[in-house]
C-alpha cells in the first residue's frame, strides 16, 4: 500500500522538488524577517528620531501578528486550497517588503510590518502541510527535515544577515532585498505549485473563536514583551495578564460549543499529536534562550566582536542544514521513533555542559558544545514534524502544520522572554543594573549558566513527553 501511495505522488508531482525549494525559501524569508530587524533596531531608532520603545513595536507588531493568525490561515486554506493561500500569501509579503523598505515614517513601517507579518502568516501556516503532501511516505521525514532545519537556520542566521546588510547598505534594505527575490520565487511558485487538494466547498469560519484566539495570542506575547523588559509590577502587565486570562477561557468555551470551531480541540486527545507538540514548544525555548544569552556572553565575558560572535553562531546552522535531512533519511527508512527523545536529550546533556563552560569560561569547550547541540536538535525536529503530520488525518493536514507553526513561533517568544527575565532578575540580585554586556564577567558568566541549567530542564522535559507518546503507543 505505502508503495501504491509513492507511485501516485511521483506520478501527481513530477516537480515536487521544485515546490519543495519554493516552499522552503519562502519560509526562510518569513522567519529571516520576524527576527532581522532586532540587528538593525538601533539604526532604524536612529533614523527615526524616536525612543526604543516606540521602534520595539516594528518586532513586536510583527511577532504579534503572525502568530495570531497562523491558526486563522491555517483553517482558512480549508476552503481556498493551499496553493492559492501560499500564493496570495506571498504576493502580500513580497509587496509589503517594499512598502517597508520605502517607509518615510515610523508609523508607516509598524503598518506595513503586520501587512507583511500577516502574509508570513499566511505561508508559514501552510508550509509544513504542503512539503507534507507532495512528498511520498519514503520522503516524507526528509522533507520534514528540511522545513525544520530552515526554521533553525533562518532564526540563526537572521542576526548575522542583518548586521551585514545593515552595515553595508542599510537598514531599508534588509526589507527591500526580498523583492527581487520574491518576485522570481512567485513567478516559479505561480508556474509549479500544483498538487491535488481537498477542499471545503464553503468558508465556515469561527468567527467568535477566531476572535477570541487572536486577542489571547496577543495579549500573551505583549505579556511575555512586557516581563522580558523587566516591567513585571507595571499596569500594563496587569492588564494584559487580564485580557489574556479572559479571553483563553473565552476561546475554550467558544470552541467546546461550536459546530465548526476554529481549533478542533478533541485533537488533542490524541497523544501523538499532543505530546510532541509539547515537546516541540520545550526545545524552542531551550534553543531561544541561547540564542538570545549566546552573545552577551562571547561579548560580555570573551570579549569578542559581534563578526567573530556571527562566525561562533554559524556552526549551528551549518550542521543542522547537513545533519535534519539527513536524520530525515534516516526515519524514512527505519522509522525509528525514538530519534527525537536521543535527539532532545543530546540537546539538554549538551546544554548542562555549556553551563559548566560558561563557568569555567573554556572557550574551545563551549564552541566545541555547539556541534553536539546542533546536532540534537536536528534528531529531534525531522522525525517529530513527520510524526506531528502524520498523526492527523490528510484532510486535517492544514490544521496540523499551523499548530505545529503557532508553538514553534510561541516556543520562540517564551524562551527569548524568558531568558530575558531570568538574566535581569539575576543581574538585579547580584546588585549590578547597568549594561548586560558590560557587566563582571563572574556574575554574569554565572547568570548564563543557571539559564542554561533551566534550558537543559526544559529539553528533558520534552524527552519524557516524547517517551511518554512512545509508551503509549506501545499500549494501545
Amino acid at each position: 500500500m505505502a508503495a501504491e501511495t509513492e507511485i501516485a505522488h511521483e506520478v501527481l508531482n513530477p516537480h515536487r522538488g521544485i515546490i519543495r525549494a519554493i516552499v522552503l525559501i519562502a519560509t526562510a524569508m518569513a522567519v529571516i524577517d520576524g527576527i532581522v530587524v532586532s540587528i538593525a533596531l538601533p539604526t532604524i531608532t536612529r533614523a527615526f528620531s524616536t525612543g526604543i520603545a516606540q521602534s520595539q513595536w516594528i518586532i513586536s507588531a510583527y511577532l504579534v501578528t503572525e502568530t495570531s493568525l497562523l491558526l486563522v490561515f491555517g483553517r482558512i486554506s480549508d476552503f481556498t486550497g493551499k496553493r492559492r493561500l501560499f500564493l496570495a500569501g506571498f504576493i502580500l509579503f513580497t509587496a509589503s517588503s517594499l512598502a517597508c523598505g520605502l517607509s518615510s515614517g515610523l508609523y508607516d513601517l509598524v503598518l506595513y510590518r503586520v501587512l507583511q507579518a500577516s502574509g508570513a502568516a499566511m505561508i508559514f501556516s501552510i508550509s509544513a502541510a504542503i512539503m507534507f503532501e507532495v512528498s511520498p511516505r519514503g520522503e516524507q521525514g526528509r522533507a520534514m527535515g528540511y522545513v525544520g532545519a530552515t526554521v533553525a537556520v533562518a532564526g540563526i542566521a537572521a542576526p548575522i544577515f542583518g548586521g551585514f546588510i545593515t552595515d553595508t547598505l542599510g537598514w531599508e534594505y534588509i526589507f527591500l532585498i526580498n523583492v527581487p527575490i520574491g518576485v522570481v520565487v512567485l513567478i516559479l511558485a505561480a508556474r509549479y505549485i500544483r498538487f491535488p487538494e481537498q477542499k471545503t466547498g464553503t468558508l465556515r469560519m469561527d468567527w467568535p473563536g477566531s476572535v477570541s484566539m487572536v486577542v489571547s495570542i496577543v495579549s500573551l506575547v505583549l505579556l511575555l514583551n512586557e516581563i522580558s523588559g523587566g516591567r513585571i509590577f507595571s499596569p500594563l502587565l496587569l492588564i494584559y495578564l487580564l485580557v489574556f486570562s479572559l479571553s483563553f477561557i473565552l476561546f475554550l468555551a467558544v470552541e467546546r460549543r461550536s459546530s465548526h470551531p476554529l481549533l478542533d480541540l478533541s485533537v488533542f486527545r490524541n497523544l501523538k499529536f499532543t505530546l510532541p507538540n509539547a515537546a516541540l514548544l520545550c526545545i524552542f525555548c531551550a534553543f531561544f534562550m541561547v540564542n538570545l544569552v549566546g552573545p552577551f556572553y562571547f561579548e560580555g565575558v570573551m570579549d569578542m566582536k559581534p563578526s567573530q560572535v556571527g562566525l561562533v553562531f554559524l556552526i549551528m546552522p551549518v550542521i543542522m542544514v547537513v545533519a535534519s535531512p539527513a536524520t530525515g533519511w534516516l526515519y524514512d527508512r527505519w522509522q525509528w521513533n525514538y530519534l527525537p527523545v536521543i535527539g532532545i536529550t543530546l540537546t539538554g546533556i549538551s546544554m548542562l555542559l555549556l553551563a559548566y563552560g560558561a563557568l569555567s569560561m573554556e572557550l574551545s569547550l563551549i564552541v566545541l558544545l555547539f556541534i553536539p547541540l546542533s546536532l540534537g536538535s536536528a534528531l529531534f525536529q525531522s522525525p517529530s514534524n513527520t510524526e506531528i503530520m502524520r498523526a492527523l488525518p490528510v484532510e486535517k493536514a492544514g490544521l496540523a502544520s499551523s499548530v505545529s507553526a503557532t508553538i514553534r513561533n510561541l516556543g520562540m517568544t517564551i524562551g527569548v522572554s524568558l531568558a530575558g527575565i531570568l538574566l535581569s532578575l539575576q543581574m538585579h540580585a547580584g546588585g549590578y543594573f547597568g549594561a548586560v554586556e558590560e557587566a563582571p564577567e563572574t556574575l554574569l558568566s554565572g547568570c548564563i549558566s543557571n539559564i542554561m541549567i533551566i534550558g537543559a530542564c526544559f529539553c528533558f522535559t520534552g524527552a519524557v513527553l516524547y517517551l511518554a507518546k512512545n509508551l503509549s503507543i506501545l499500549d494501545s
